[in-house]
């Protein structure tokens, strides 16, 4: 049995679903290297640092392998492009997020040998800081380690 999984489409959905849709949901992810978290801020290395120590926590990337970690960047930084619509500020721009994201790590290829990839999506809302102000985002990023 091969263990693939889309990791990207994983991600988008645990990053989407409430705590009630994750019910039905989560019978499918046996066996899934994934971790959900929330953050909120104007300032985008409060962001990063989020999904760092979250990936971190659950085993996700290795904290002392800095290629897992850099991959994990990357992963990150694609994701936020998609949620700031290409322009990668949100405090410096007088916007604010507040984000649930979820990170996986798979092996998306039949192809064993393209080894492992880790995929970071984003859902939540962007706006001003206003209460009220702010609309619905999305972001994924995938990068390979």
């Amino acid at each position: 049995m091969s263990n693939r999984i889309a990791i990207g489409k994983t991600a988008i959905l645990l990053a989407s679903l409430t705590e009630e849709e994750m019910g039905f949901f989560s019978p499918s992810l046996k066996g899934a290297n994934y971790c959900i978290g929330k953050v909120g801020s104007m300032n985008m290395q409060k962001v990063i640092s989020a999904v760092e120590t979250a990936a971190k926590r659950h085993g996700l990337i290795h904290p002392n392998l800095y290629r897992e970690t850099h991959a994990l960047y990357h992963a990150i930084m694609e994701g936020m492009e998609g949620v700031t619509r290409g322009h990668l500020a949100i405090g410096e721009m007088s916007r604010t997020v507040g984000l649930r994201f979820a990170i996986v790590r798979g092996t998306p290829f039949e192809d064993q040998s393209e080894g492992e990839w880790i995929a970071v999506a984003f859902y939540g809302t962007i706006g001003a800081p206003v209460k009220g102000s702010e609309h619905e985002t999305v972001g994924l990023g995938i990068n390979h380690i």
